[in-house]
C-alpha cells in the first residue's frame, strides 16, 4: 500500500540510465536557476524603501537609484566571476568546491555551510514573501498566511521528488510568464511616466529630524544590505553545472548571463519605475502590487502581475530544490555529511536532501510565523559569505595555475571578493541585531559538526582498511577457527524450530540457550523441550533481574560453554514478520534490543531467522476472533 502510495505521489522508479534525460538545456535551465535572483525584485525595492522613506522622504527615491546602481554593479562583477568558476570547475559546487580546492578543508566547508544555511532561507523567506504579495491584493488570505507557506513547501517538495525534468517542465512556464509580466508593466509604466500621467506625492512627516552625515550614511548601508537580497541566487547556476546537458559549462555560463540580463532590466525597470510613481511602504501592500494597480489599475494585467508575482516568488524556493541537494550531496561523497545525503532516490533526485530542505525552511517559517521582515534579517550574510570566499578561492587559484590571460582573470575575481568581503561586512554589522546573529552563531556549530562527521567517516575507513603490503597474503579460509552457534528463544515454536534446523546446516556444535525469568516458566521450557527427539544440548539460565542479553553473554564467556580465543560465535535470532504495519506496534521490541547489544562484540556474528506470518483473517480461517 505504501509502494502504490509513493508510486503515485512521485511516480514510478527511473533506472540509472535515465539521468541523461532528466538535465536541461538553456530553454529549462534558466527559469529553474534563475527564479530565485529574478523573484528578488518584488521585495528588494521594498525593503530599501522601508529604510529610506521614513527619513528621506521625496529624496530617498534618488537614494533608492543610486543603490541599485551599485547593487547592479555588483552583480555584473559577480556576472563575470562566477563565468570563470564555471568554467574552471565544471562538476558543480560553487563556493564549496572552489574554497576547499584552493583555500583549504576548513574554508570549503564554511562555504558549504553558508550556502546550506542559505538556501534554507531562500525557500522560506521567498514563500513567505509570495503568500505576503497575494495577501496584500486578497486580504482574507492574511490570517492564513503560516499555513499556506507550509503547504506550499509540502507541494515544492513533492513536486521536486519527482524529478529534474519534471520540476522543470512545471515550473518553467510560469517563470517566463512572470517576466513577460515584469517587462510589461515597465513598458507600460514608462508610457505612462512620458506622457506626465503620473499622482501627485504627498509627503509624509520625517520620524528623524536634523540628520547629521554620519547617520546619513549608516541608513544608506543598511538600506543596501536590505537590497542585497536581490544578488542572491546569482550563484546556483555554477552549483548546478551537473544538472546541465552536455556540454554543461556552455549551457552554464548561457543561462548565467541571461539571467543577469534579466535581474538587470527587471530591477532598474521596477526601481525607476518605483521612483517615478512615488510607491510608500508600510501601509500592508506590496510595491509590485501598488506598481501594477498605478499601471494597470485593476484590471486583468493587475492580477496578471500579481498571480505571476506570487508564483515566481513560490518557484524561487524551487533554486534550492535544485541546488540544496546536489551540495549536500558533493559534501557527502568527501564525508562532510551523512553518506545517505549522495544517494539518488527512485526519481534519479537526491530525495533525502529535499527532505532535509523542506523540514528546516517548514521549521523557519513556523517559528517566524511566515513573517519576510523577521526572516530578511537572516537572509544574504551567507551567500554573501559563500561569494566571497568563492571569489577569493578562484584569484589564489590564477595566482597559483596561471594560464592564458591569467592577471585579467585575477582582476575580476580579486574585485569580486574585495566587494563581496565589504557587502558581508555590511550586511553583517547590520542585520546582525535584525536576526543575522542567529546565522552567525549557527555558522561554527555547523561547521563544527560537518568536520566531526568527516573525523568519524576518516576513523572508520582507517579501521576497515586492509594494508594493500598484506592484501594478497590474506587466507580467508576458515581453519583457523570453529563457529559455534547458539539459538537463543523464550518460547518452543515453530520459529525457534526453524532456526535450530538451520544452525545444524552451518554447524555441528549448536546450543538452545533460554532464559527463564521465574522458576514456572524454567520447568515448562524444559519439559517441553524433553519432548523433541534431539542431542542438541539446552541451556536455561535464571535471571532474577529479568535480563535477557547479559546471561547470554555471560554463558558465552564461562567455561561451560568451553569458549576459545578465536572462536566464532554465530548467534541465530527466531524472528517472526507481521503482515501489517500496525501489528509490529503490538510486539515488544527484543529481539532488535538482543542484536545491538550483540553486534558490540567483534567474535559474535548475528543472523535473523525469519517466520512470515499470514494475515489474521486467513490464518483464523472462519474461526471467531471471539473463542
Amino acid at each position: 500500500m505504501g509502494n502504490k502510495f509513493k508510486s503515485i505521489l512521485i511516480g514510478r522508479p527511473l533506472k540509472n540510465e535515465a539521468i541523461d534525460h532528466e538535465k536541461y538545456g538553456v530553454l529549462w535551465g534558466l527559469p529553474i536557476l534563475s527564479s530565485d535572483a529574478i523573484s528578488s525584485v518584488a521585495y528588494a525595492v521594498e525593503q530599501i524603501l522601508l529604510v529610506l522613506l521614513p527619513v528621506f522622504m521625496l529624496s530617498a527615491y534618488i537614494q533608492l537609484q543610486y543603490i541599485i546602481g551599485a547593487i547592479l554593479g555588483l552583480l555584473l562583477i559577480l556576472t563575470f566571476s562566477y563565468r570563470q568558476t564555471i568554467e574552471s570547475y565544471p562538476n558543480g559546487g560553487g563556493a564549496y568546491i572552489v574554497a576547499k580546492d584552493n583555500l583549504g578543508t576548513i574554508a570549503g566547508v564554511v562555504a558549504g555551510s553558508a550556502l546550506a544555511i542559505d538556501y534554507i532561507l531562500t525557500i522560506a523567506v521567498s514563500v513567505a514573501s509570495g503568500v505576503e504579495q497575494i495577501s496584500s491584493a486578497f486580504l482574507f488570505l492574511r490570517p492564513y498566511s503560516t499555513v499556506i507557506c507550509v503547504g506550499i513547501v509540502l507541494l515544492l517538495m513533492v513536486v521536486n521528488l519527482r524529478g529534474i525534468r519534471e520540476s522543470s517542465r512545471i515550473f518553467g512556464i510560469p517563470t517566463y510568464a512572470f517576466i513577460i509580466g515584469m517587462v510589461a508593466m515597465i513598458f507600460f509604466g514608462a508610457i505612462k511616466v512620458i506622457s506626465g500621467n503620473v499622482p501627485p506625492y504627498v509627503p509624509t512627516a520625517p520620524t528623524i529630524e536634523n540628520l547629521t552625515k554620519p547617520v546619513i550614511i549608516i541608513l544608506l548601508l543598511r538600506a543596501f544590505s536590505n537590497g542585497c537580497t536581490a544578488l542572491t541566487g546569482v550563484e546556483a547556476v555554477s552549483n548546478a553545472v551537473p544538472n546541465f546537458k552536455a556540454p554543461g559549462s556552455k549551457y552554464a555560463k548561457r543561462v548565467l548571463v541571461l539571467l543577469a540580463l534579466t535581474v538587470f532590466v527587471i530591477l532598474s525597470g521596477t526601481s525607476i519605475l518605483a521612483a517615478t510613481l512615488h510607491v510608500t511602504v508600510g501601509n500592508g501592500v506590496a510595491v509590485i502590487v501598488q506598481l501594477a494597480q498605478s499601471v494597470f489599475g485593476k484590471g486583468f494585467m493587475f492580477y496578471y502581475v500579481v498571480s505571476t508575482t506570487f508564483v515566481i516568488l513560490i518557484l524561487a524556493a524551487n533554486t534550492a530544490y535544485s541546488d540544496f541537494p546536489l551540495l549536500l550531496s558533493l559534501m557527502a561523497k568527501d564525508g562532510y555529511a551523512p553518506r545517505q545525503l549522495s544517494m539518488r532516490g527512485d526519481r534519479l533526485s537526491f530525495s533525502n536532501g529535499i527532505i532535509i530542505l523542506s523540514g528546516a525552511a517548514i521549521l523557519l517559517l513556523i517559528v517566524f510565523n511566515a513573517q519576510v521582515y523577521g526572516l530578511i534579517g537572516l537572509y544574504a550574510i551567507g551567500v554573501f559569505l559563500s561569494f566571497t570566499l568563492s571569489q577569493f578561492g578562484m584569484f589564489r587559484r590564477w595566482l597559483r595555475v596561471k594560464g592564458k590571460h591569467w592577471h585579467a582573470k585575477a582582476a575580476i575575481n580579486g574585485l569580486g571578493a574585495f566587494v563581496t568581503a565589504i557587502a558581508v561586512i555590511i550586511i553583517a554589522v547590520f542585520k546582525f541585531p535584525e536576526g543575522a546573529w542567529v546565522v552567525v552563531l549557527l555558522l561554527p556549530i555547523l561547521v563544527y559538526l560537518l568536520l566531526k562527521v568527516k573525523r568519524h567517516y576518516t576513523a572508520i575507513a582507517k579501521q576497515l582498511k586492509i594494508p594493500e603490503e598484506i592484501f594478497e597474503t590474506l587466507d580467508i579460509s576458515n581453519d583457523h577457527y570453529r563457529n559455534r552457534v547458539i539459538v537463543p528463544f523464550d518460547n518452543i515454536n515453530q520459529p525457534s524450530i526453524r532456526a535450530l534446523r538451520f544452525a545444524k546446516t552451518i554447524s555441528n556444535n549448536v546450543t538452545a540457550f533460554s532464559v527463564a525469568i521465574n522458576e514456572e516458566d524454567e520447568s515448562k521450557l524444559r519439559a517441553r523441550w524433553n519432548k523433541l527427539d534431539t542431542d542438541i544440548p539446552y541451556i536455561i539460565k535464571y535471571s532474577s533481574y529479568r535480563k535477557v542479553v547479559e546471561p547470554l553473554l555471560d554463558f558465552i564467556k564461562s567455561t561451560e560453554y568451553d569458549y576459545r580465543k578465536g572462536d566464532m560465535v554465530t548467534v541465530i535470532l527466531p524472528q517472526f514478520a507481521v503482515s501489517k504495519w500496525w501489528h509490529k506496534l503490538l510486539h515488544n521490541g527484543t529481539r532488535i534490543y538482543i542484536e545491538r547489544q550483540l553486534l558490540k562484540h567483534k567474535h559474535i556474528v548475528v543472523a535473523v531467522m525469519p517466520f512470515q506470518l499470514k494475515d489474521d483473517k486467513t490464518a483464523l480461517g472462519s474461526d471467531s476472533y471471539m473463542n
